[in-house]
């Protein structure tokens, strides 16, 4: 393989890995899970306030599939199942702690840039989701 290919599948590799931390429900699984250390389905689906069955399903075996969590299944009736982070993705909530944080320090500075930008450009509907 050259050098040209294995730069190109380390690229595509990268950003499917950032797609994934992307998405509208992985983060927000990964931080409950960061928070409650293991849970079960009905908790995490508790702990993410707007997620449907079929997501967080979707969403915990594209984690399990990407080595952040881990699914542990209990030989019971009916079968108990729990889900808790790998340490791979125990070391991303470090990283997405340092993210949150930023955020909270920098919001009005955001807000701010947000409102001086909707003034020059009212004509624009990209209204803030909350």
């Amino acid at each position: 393989m050259s050098v040209t290919n294995t730069a190109v599948t380390t690229a595509c590799d990268v950003r499917e890995v950032l797609d994934r931390l992307g998405d509208r429900w992985s983060v927000p699984v990964l931080a409950e899970l960061g928070q409650g250390g293991v849970r079960r389905y009905r908790e995490l689906q508790r702990g993410v306030p707007g997620i449907s069955q079929r997501m967080l399903t979707l969403t915990l075996r594209r984690l399990e599939r990407d080595g952040l969590i881990d699914r542990t299944v209990y030989p019971t009736v009916p079968a108990q199942v729990e889900y808790g982070l790998t340490e791979t993705g125990r070391s991303l909530t470090l990283l997405l702690h340092a993210v949150a944080d930023w955020a909270a320090e920098h919001r009005e500075s955001v807000m701010s840039s947000r409102a001086r930008w909707h003034a020059d450009h009212p004509d624009t509907s990209d209204a803030p989701a909350c």
